[in-house]
């Protein structure tokens, strides 16, 4: 570096920052900055920045400019104070704490009274006029540092301290004397000479020192890297560390600390509410030493100060127009401003908080659609146990679909449908699902697997169907044969045994937990109106949040929906249509026989037959769907699976067909079925004869599903109906496989017309679902009407994962590398995926610019996934109908905040 090069400034005074300066300063510091300027009473300190966190991450070491700025502020610090770091007679104490962009609370490191030494800890008793004070202050500083720095074990103190009260006959630490706590300290000394193979340092730039790198260091231990995970939060932000002069709440009856939120963070409710302890430091307040008074024992206890806090607390909520979180010290009848930051809710209390603040004219609607989510949303959609659960745990797996669940343990579709129909409630427990189960999944109550995650089969479709599920619960033993589940400790769950599943937390239970329904779904579902006497408080709150979303949202909102019954729960809960029906829903049951027939056909006419018994089941669907949805646009697939899935199981059918000839009972249905079965396998199904394919190789079988579209169309419009079918083939690679099937769904359609004498206005267009149909998008845009992008099988193509095998193999350890923010299933990942998405949108509308966009994925109804599809100018998301209402609140979320 140059002489005329100034170096970058590590480190700010609490009089330099703002509360906008949260990348550089942390939440905590641009927090203390902000309270300084407003006036508040905070102990002067100073912040270093999340960019000398960044340098030591990198390098190993803090950056060369960052000892002397630390310096130069320690000693402005101490001029101001009139007394310095380890000075005998007067010290100087201070504490470091972490402080990173977003609030990791326990996440990382904090150390207290640093400074204190053997050599200033009488002058410290002589300033406090409080021997047992400077004591006690000086053993909490060797505890904390002695874990937090020296990575001493935290139980190796706690044992010391709880031998020391056994001894001295003391029922908490602060019946402690002074005497007591010298010989704690002296304990405390050997502790850390003997674990950490060093003295307690007495030099008290070295203890500040080793704990700022010790808050550096604490970013990526293992707790922290885990909140990260689970909360999004990236692992590159680095840490703030937050010095700051010591006062102190440990100095007897009159001094204290606490907790305090501006409103009820449980419930949003508008009052006084937080906790105080009397003659302590902060971190008791966290540890739990002693238990806590009521915030509002404190105007008892000590007014002036009671009084002091409820005026910074009016101010702080004014000025952050939010619900604050606040600590705060009182030093001998002096109150201190510790902390603040916008405080963490539940669901409810944010809807209900946002609702207020409107109310109050702090904020307008579209910075109130800011203050919730879609994931909190869904919390609240979802039924959930009562908060006091008795019956015995069994395990715990990944929360995969929230809510509760409980009923009889089934270990096979059969069986879960077969006891759905006669009145019981099940519980439908599989090793892993796969697409045979879906019966059972629509009639269990919930679902449990032992393995798969977040975005596995088993959790995708119970999401998609609003069913409560766990999933991965690998310390709990299926066995379908036996028909049992074994847990820990021998357990053993047999089938027809009561079991609950929380799809909030995990967890399972042997026996039935009570549950508490969702007013919210309640709400939806319309059975409770918001305008109601008897409506909730939450219920009306929700209610005006998805007013404001649904004035404000550009993207409309579809269901992925199969039948009239899906179809018209979607439309309860908002939808604006159906972006996705997938006719290989249709061919269940008992009508897999026909399409067993039309796989078997061996001549024109067998395959003519089994499409003409096809076609009036086929149209008989659409007719009630469309009517469903009378009005509304209804996106109809053709169909998309490998033909494969729809025939039995090729090991299943073997030994089937081994077993009758070893009979000599042989059945010639089954032979051809296993003849069958050998000619379509494949190596990689899902990337083979499937989707558009389909259509191109089996003669017929698309025009029999266009026609039968077109046929419902007509009818439904005899009948008085507004129908608005889409048709949309599956998989399509090149314009030229679409321009042939558009030809004969063409032909088929002119032909219904005519016969009905109807015009019937029938759009067509595409599924893109592979990166070359993305990256031709304005060739195929000629053929097509509509783009609908099929964002799952795009992400299994651009990554080249299956899904189902990847997430229960190596997808854990991508997440736990950092590999991975969050499932590429789960939201959209914008550099690959939603890079092909967004080029295909602008080439497509380049080659038309009326071309309609939607996407039909899963990444419909994600969250974050809607913002970007916002961005990138989409027309309409679409999802399950149990996430309508989530993706309704984000598209508007998604206009408000112009994303």
């Amino acid at each position: 570096m140059s002489d005329q090069e100034t170096p970058q400034k590590f480190v700010y005074d609490f009089t330099e920052g703002n509360k906008d300066l949260k990348d550089l300063l942390g939440g905590k510091g641009a927090n203390l900055a902000e309270m300084t300027n407003l006036g508040l009473p905070v102990p002067p300190g100073f912040t270093i920045t999340t960019d000398a966190c960044k340098v030591y991450l990198r390098s190993g070491a803090e950056p060369a400019a960052l000892r002397e700025q630390v310096g130069a502020h320690l000693d402005a610090l101490q001029e101001r104070m009139g007394k310095r770091l380890g000075q005998p007679g007067d010290p100087l104490l201070v504490s470091v704490r972490s402080g990173a962009k977003f609030s990791m609370p326990g996440m990382m490191d904090t150390v207290l009274n640093v400074g204190l030494s053997d050599a200033c800890v009488e002058g410290l008793a002589a300033q406090a006029g409080d021997e047992r004070f400077a004591w006690d202050s000086y053993r909490r500083l060797i505890q904390m540092f002695g874990a937090t720095v020296l990575g001493v074990a935290a139980e190796r103190f706690d044992d010391a301290l709880e031998q020391a009260k056994a001894e001295a006959g003391a029922v908490n630490d602060v019946d402690l004397d002074a005497g007591h706590l010298r010989d704690l300290v002296a304990v405390y000394h050997d502790i850390v000479r003997l674990d950490a193979g060093r003295d307690f340092p007495q030099d008290p730039r070295e203890q500040l020192d080793l704990a700022v790198r010790a808050v550096f260091d604490s970013w990526n231990t293992e707790r922290a890297k885990l909140y990260r995970r689970q909360e999004r939060i990236p692992g590159d932000l680095g840490t703030a560390v937050n010095i700051c002069s010591m006062v102190f709440g440990n100095l007897g009856p009159d001094s204290g600390t606490g907790v305090a939120f501006t409103r009820d963070p449980a419930s949003g409710q508008q009052g006084v509410y937080g906790d105080y302890l009397q003659n302590a430091q902060g971190e008791d307040v966290v540890a739990g030493i002693r238990n806590t008074v009521p915030l509002a024992d404190l105007a008892g206890l000590d007014q002036k100060s009671y009084d002091e806090l409820m005026s910074i607390m009016e101010t702080l909520e004014t000025h952050y127009r939010d619900l604050c979180d606040i600590e705060f010290t009182i030093e001998r009848g002096t109150l201190w401003m510790l902390q603040t930051r916008v405080g963490k809710r539940t669901a409810a209390a944010a809807f209900r908080i946002a609702t207020q603040l409107v109310d109050q004219g702090l904020i307008d609607e579209a910075e109130a659609l800011q203050r919730v989510n879609g994931a909190q949303l869904a919390q609240l959609m979802f039924p959930r146990f009562a908060d006091k659960v008795t019956a015995d745990r069994l395990g715990r797996g990944i929360a995969a679909s929230p809510g509760a669940a409980v009923g009889k343990a089934v270990f096979d579709s059969y069986t879960a449908v077969k006891w759905s129909r006669s009145g019981e409630k099940v519980i439908l427990i599989r090793r892993e699902t796969n697409p045979d189960d879906l019966n059972g999944m629509i009639a269990a109550e919930g679902i449990l697997t032992s393995r798969g995650g977040k975005t596995s089969h088993a959790a995708v479709v119970a999401r998609g169907m609003g069913k409560t599920c766990v999933c991965g619960a690998e310390e709990l033993e299926v066995d379908t044969k036996r028909r049992r589940m074994t847990a820990p400790g021998g357990v053993v769950v047999e089938e027809g045994d009561t079991v609950s599943i929380d799809g909030s937390t995990g967890k399972v239970y042997l026996g039935e937990v009570p549950v508490v329904p969702s007013p919210v779904v309640e709400y939806f579902e319309g059975r409770t109106h918001a305008g109601a006497d008897d409506a909730g408080e939450l219920v009306k709150a929700v209610h005006r949040m998805m007013a404001y979303a649904d004035r404000m949202r550009r993207l409309r909102v579809r269901a992925n929906a199969d039948n009239a019954e899906d179809a018209a729960r979607a439309r309860r809960f908002g939808a604006q249509g159906i972006g996705l029906c997938r006719t290989e829903h249709m061919f269940l049951g008992e009508r897999r026989e026909l399409v067993e027939r039309l796989i078997l056909a061996d001549t024109d006419e067998e395959r003519t037959a089994s499409l003409e018994a096809l076609l009036p089941q086929q149209r008989d669907d659409f007719v009630d769907l469309f009517e469903a949805m009378d009005g509304l646009p209804v996106t109809v697939r053709l169909l998309d699976p490998p033909l494969h899935e729809f025939l039995p199981d090729i090991t299943e059918l073997s030994v089937r067909v081994a077993l009758a000839e070893s009979r000599e009972d042989s059945n010639e249905n089954d032979l051809r079925l296993l003849q069958a079965v050998h000619r379509l396998h494949e190596q990689n199904p899902m990337l083979g004869l499937r989707g558009v394919r389909l259509g191109l190789v089996i003669p017929g079988l698309f025009t029999m599903q266009v026609r039968a579209i077109a046929e419902a169309a007509a009818a439904r419009r005899a009948a008085g109906g507004d129908p608005r079918a889409e048709i949309m083939i599956p998989l399509v690679g090149t314009v030229q496989e679409l321009e042939l099937v558009r030809d004969e769904a063409e032909q088929v359609i002119a032909q219904v017309q005519k016969r009905h004498d109807v015009d019937l206005h029938l759009a067509l267009g595409t599924m893109i679902e592979l990166p070359r149909a993305a990256l031709t998008a304005g060739q195929i845009a000629e053929a097509a009407e509509f783009f609908s992008f099929g964002t799952n099988d795009l992400t299994q193509t651009v990554w080249g994962f299956s899904r189902d095998d990847v997430e229960a193999s190596f997808f854990t350890a991508y997440l736990e590398k950092g590999i991975f923010g969050v499932s590429p299933f789960e939201t959209i990942d914008r550099d690959g995926v939603g890079a092909l998405v967004e080029r295909a949108c602008r080439e497509g509308r380049a080659t038309r610019p009326d071309l309609k966009l939607g996407v039909c994925g899963e990444h419909g109804g994600d969250p974050e996934s809607v913002h970007f599809f916002h961005a990138v100018g989409l027309d309409y998301v679409s999802c399950s109908p149990f996430r309508i209402p989530v993706a309704r609140l984000e598209a508007g979320r998604a206009a408000a905040a112009g994303t």
